[in-house]
């Protein structure tokens, strides 16, 4: 797209942040980035390497204590950073949409979803108003929101992670705009819904000519729907080229680490994570910035930094050698330690749960209550061991997480720890040990980080209640913490507002095992990190349950990192467990067919890799009120007998249990 005029054009764009000595400290350094209409380019890096703040960047918007230090941001040749308020607000949410990491700052938690959809339809689109109601269905269904009608009814926090984020993803697109900024836009979303949603996006790139820059840790999504790929390291550009050879032969040691750092679908083993840490804004730089972790690095490399150069295939690289990158192997993969035969360490025992509150007219009448949210949840954690929950969002899988936490009071069923002691099923009603013992870290870090404290402040509330740690030694076991999650000291002084999502959920990583738990509730707690931080975090959960018996309840949409973390795994569906056994059990056949429909879904970081979508988004909020729950969807539904009977639950030798009406021979002839 060389002859078209650039509808995004950032030019040698340098921002910073004033230090405390008063010097400005650099954040971002002389980038470009130039994006055709019709055109989609990918940003990739480690968290905190700048690529949130360049894409804000091209809507003329800093976070607060960034400043445009040089350089230039303009949208269709308009220099964003000299419009006036008035201008940009006109840009803003019409010609230029923006789908942030976090939906929760997207929408309005005290308005429902249909006011908020409402609202962007009139302050950037000439509709009719009468229309807006149909319209909002329209965007709704176009990204693949079940039952359009109630979700419009519905309060922000009354949906899942994922379907808050498809709600963003709504909004963004009601402006109808010429350009999309996606900061993290599938964070939240589950394989199927991403494949499906990604599809969407490429199609609408398409139809519409829209331009796209998309910010992502997932290279697999960077696979599927972009065109060019910029990597960015400690805040300045190392590589830049067509995506296919970015992903396929890297010509910088930097991308070639992040790749080996991916968990494959095929691998069972734990990938590592790059050593050492990216530098830090106010440290000096004298050559190569990635010198100090790179296993190419020649004396040549830390004396002056490299100049982008023009390399076979396309690319262009900050590297002295790139004919060298090819040939680096993928670092040492770790094996994940042995679950070992532990005692129980916590249970739950025909766990339901439901969100529906019966009028009082209702009871009267005897009107049926709808199906629960979650039924008949029967599952056990072992010390010393991970029990992996996958399914799609909606499927309940931190609903579960919250009702074991005390956050959402069980409709029936008993939630026990070892000893049998039934847990109360409020928080505020268990005692403080039973607290520490029993942490759970949440997919949005928003919720359990104060945004007025100070990451050291935020560390020391655990570390000061439960182990009575004040002053210096609970500043040096904070900083422990934050080393742990390859942060450092230097995090203690800032604001949860001052960090990037990733780092805010490394903050909220480090808080939770600051109580030094037995038991980790883990909700989504990789969906924000990058690769390396991802692998690292994945090692660190690996060590505290070989050395302490910490057993961990790991939730997830990446079925890649939970095949290499879990000992266990239980696949759920509307509320209801399809299949659960050991890892490798329920990753081979046979499969029940929605595992399989989760399977052919998952991204690979290769350009070449074609999802394969088995079966359509769900239609339906609720689960059907007999039968098998997946009945509406199965690509191989048996007829009637799935929608009158409970299908039977089928165990093999190992353990594996599929709850399928289809015999396991067949089950394991259709699998893959």
């Amino acid at each position: 797209m060389a002859d078209r005029a650039p509808l995004i054009d950032i030019e040698k764009l340098c921002v910073g942040f004033r230090g405390r000595s008063g010097a400005m400290l650099p954040v971002l350094h002389e980038v470009d980035l130039a994006v055709c209409r019709g055109e989609s380019v990918g940003i990739v890096g480690e968290s905190g390497s700048g690529k949130s703040t360049l894409a804000l960047a091209a809507m003329g918007y800093l976070r607060h204590g960034l400043a445009r230090l040089d350089g230039a941001a303009r949208f269709d040749g308009q220099d964003m950073f000299s419009l006036d308020a008035p201008r940009l607000a006109r840009i803003r949410g019409g010609k230029l949409g923006l789908i942030p990491q976090n939906s929760g700052q997207a929408l309005t938690p005290t308005q429902r979803i249909g006011t908020q959809i409402a609202e962007s339809l009139r302050l950037h689109c000439d509709h009719d108003p009468a229309t807006h109601r149909a319209r909002a269905c329209e965007l709704l269904a176009q990204v693949r929101l079940p039952d359009p009608e109630t979700i419009l009814t519905r309060y922000p926090h009354e949906l899942s992670g994922g379907q808050q984020q498809r709600v963003a993803i709504a909004m963004a697109l009601a402006g109808e705009p010429d350009a999309l900024l996606l900061d993290e836009p599938t964070t939240g979303l589950d394989v199927t819904t991403q494949a499906h949603i990604l599809k969407l996006l490429r199609e609408l790139a398409s139809t519409r000519d829209m331009a796209m820059v998309y910010v992502s840790h997932d290279l697999g999504v960077i696979a599927q729907v972009c065109d060019r790929v910029h990597v960015l390291y400690a805040g300045e550009t190392v590589l830049t080229g067509p995506a296919r050879a970015v992903l396929r032969t890297p010509a910088h040691p930097y991308a070639a680490a992040l790749l080996a750092a991916i968990p494959r679908l095929g691998d069972d083993t734990l990938p590592r994570a790059l050593d050492g840490r990216p530098p830090t804004p106010d440290m000096p730089r004298t050559g190569c910035a990635f010198a100090p972790r790179c296993t190419l690095a020649t004396d040549d490399c830390r004396a002056a930094r490299p100049t982008m150069a023009e390399t076979p295939g396309g690319q262009h690289a900050r590297c002295l050698y790139p004919e060298r990158v090819a040939p680096l192997a993928a670092p040492d993969s770790a094996a994940p330690e042995p679950a070992p035969d532990g005692a129980p360490l916590l249970g739950l025992d025909a766990l339901s749960v439901r969100y529906d509150s019966p009028s009082l007219l209702a009871r009267l009448r005897g009107t049926p209550r709808p199906p629960a949210t979650v039924e008949g949840i029967t599952l056990d954690l072992r010390r010393g061991e991970t029990l992996g929950l996958v399914g799609e969002s909606g499927s309940g899988k931190s609903t579960i997480l919250r009702a074991t936490a005390g956050l959402l009071p069980p409709a029936s069923g008993r939630i026990a720890l070892a000893d049998g002691t039934d847990l109360a099923t409020s928080a505020e009603h268990r005692r403080p040990e039973t607290l520490r013992r029993i942490q759970m870290i949440f997919q949005n870090p928003d919720e359990s980080l104060n945004p007025r404290q100070t990451v050291g402040e935020i560390l020391a509330q655990p570390l000061r209640l439960y182990f009575g740690l004040r002053g210096q030694p609970c500043r040096d076991r904070a900083t422990e913490l934050l080393d742990t999650v390859r942060l450092g000291a230097h995090y203690l002084d800032r604001l949860p507002g001052q960090l990037s999502g990733g780092e805010k959920q490394r903050v909220a990583v480090a808080r939770a095992f600051a109580a030094g738990p037995e038991a980790v509730l883990c909700d989504e707690i990789t969906s924000a990190l990058d690769v390396s931080v991802q692998a690292a975090v994945l090692e660190l959960l690996n060590n505290l349950k070989a050395r302490h018996g910490t057993g961990f309840v790991f939730v997830s949409h990446d079925l890649t990192v939970v095949r290499a973390l879990s000992d266990r795994v239980a696949v759920l569906y509307q509320g209801r467990i399809c299949e659960q056994g050991p890892t490798e059990a329920v990753f081979a056949p046979p499969h029940h067919p929605y595992t399989n429909v989760l399977l052919g879904a998952v991204l690979a970081p290769d350009p070449d890799h074609a999802p394969r979508l088995l079966a359509e988004d769900a239609t339906e909020l609720a689960p059907p009120a007999r039968g098998c729950p997946f009945q509406r969807r199965c690509p191989v539904k048996r007829g009637a007998i799935c929608d009158t009977d409970t299908p039977p639950a089928r165990e093999t030798a190992t353990g594996h249990i599929i709850r399928c009406h289809i015999p396991l021979e067949e089950l394991r002839a259709q699998a893959g």
